[in-house]
């Protein structure tokens, strides 16, 4: 079965109309995509800059801590978008089987260093010298790589349970748990989405979705209750009508959204910054963006993440094989993905979770990772043209 039979809905995204050439053209979506993602970089450390300083000042005793770090994770995050745009995107097919084993073996470390004692809390970073290494995020692109890989590779078998089905939830689940009980609950949610997502559009027979998601959803809720702290953000969530039943958190962020207006209180004059809205410039940073520039500037960011996502549909639909389709489906979605539950839990649309807005948030790893699969688009646009400029009957042949 092939890409359009099995996803015939997603393969026509974004159609030319009446025989005309759509908004976003195949030969400008990378460019475009480069530019918003530059954008996003800029608000990104403007925002960290602003909602940061007085955290920065509190705890470094320098007011400029956060942003000169978030400066350099934005160059290091350029550079990265450069970089994997000239290395030809068909090398992490190569290495897709090697990337996922060692996301799986760094995964187990950090559970065996907290078991130690090394590392206290939740095991989500790995200590590298001055920075910290966020695993899942390597884990993520690691699996997107290796479905995109098993899903080009085996549509024959794709719709078989033991040969095509049970593989593939065995990689996710082994991931997902393992993320799961570092404990990052809402980081192993969105990467099983990811997952299941990548399945479905590759050709997985739906009733085979169908019958795991029934343990596997009440398993989910049973662990998600199994704190207290959760319990308590879900509680915030359901009965938040009022202001006992908020959490501290959701209720300053609402605070700060509605301070914004439509035109917003201007840069640097976020009152909820200074010290009211914790992570201000991390998980929250949406809520500095509404407070400062409005209802306008939020409308403005989702555009802009709005504009990221068509260009990732229009370079998957023109890839030029699909293990280039699959990635690029799989690296937009987990871009828009986190974005939207990141505004979402800012919006008090969604509970209360631990998700980074990228290339927004202050941090390195996240932006790293994801202007890597920024690149990595852009490779696949590039490739595609090249495929188009090729005389008639010559194609580019892929790699075995």
């Amino acid at each position: 079965m092939s890409y359009h039979e099995a996803s015939p809905a997603l393969a026509e995204q974004i159609p030319p109309v009446a025989g005309r050439e759509p908004i976003i053209g195949k030969n400008i979506a990378g460019k475009l995509l480069l530019l918003i993602v530059f954008l996003l970089m800029c608000i990104g450390v403007l925002v960290v800059y602003s909602s940061g300083a007085g955290w920065a000042e509190m705890k470094f005793s320098d007011p400029e801590y956060f942003l000169w770090r978030q400066v350099v994770y934005t160059v290091l995050g350029l550079l990265t978008v450069v970089v994997f745009s000239i290395i030809p995107y068909r090398v992490f097919r190569k290495f897709s089987k090697i990337m996922l084993l060692v996301s799986v073996l760094l995964l187990v470390l950090l559970l065996v260093l907290k078991a130690f004692g090394v590392i206290s809390g939740a095991a989500r970073w790995l200590p590298m010298g001055p920075v910290n290494f966020q695993v899942s995020d390597f884990a993520k692109y690691a699996l997107i790589f290796h479905f995109s890989r098993f899903i080009s590779e085996k549509q024959a078998v794709i719709r078989d349970l033991n040969r095509g089905y049970y593989p593939m939830l065995s990689m996710l689940l082994t991931v997902v748990a393992l993320i799961a009980v570092e404990p990052n609950f809402s980081t192993a949610s969105l990467v099983a989405t990811i997952g299941f997502m990548m399945m479905f559009l590759g050709g997985v027979r739906m009733k085979h979705l169908l019958v795991t998601a029934v343990p596997l959803v009440p398993a989910a809720i049973l662990f998600a209750i199994a704190q207290p702290y959760r319990v308590k953000r879900l509680v915030s969530f359901f009965l938040g009508g009022s202001e006992e039943h908020l959490t501290y958190q959701v209720y300053q962020a609402l605070i700060g959204l509605g301070n914004g207006g439509l035109t917003g209180l201007g840069i640097g004059a976020s009152k909820q910054r200074e010290l009211f809205l914790p992570l201000s410039y991390n998980d929250f940073v949406f809520v500095v963006i509404g407070e400062e520039f409005g209802f306008i500037g939020g409308v403005v960011l989702l555009s802009l993440f709005a504009g990221l996502f068509i260009c990732g549909l229009v370079i998957a639909r023109h890839a030029p094989d699909a293990f280039g389709r699959f990635v690029a489906l799989g690296i937009t979605a987990a871009i828009v993905l986190y974005a939207f539950i990141n505004i979402a839990v800012a919006s008090h649309l969604l509970p209360t979770t631990g998700v980074a807005l990228p290339f927004i948030s202050y941090g390195g790893t996240a932006l790293l990772f994801n202007s890597l699969g920024i690149g990595i688009l852009i490779n696949i646009s590039r490739n595609s043209r090249r495929q188009d400029r090729a005389p008639d009957g010559e194609t580019q042949q892929e790699e075995a």
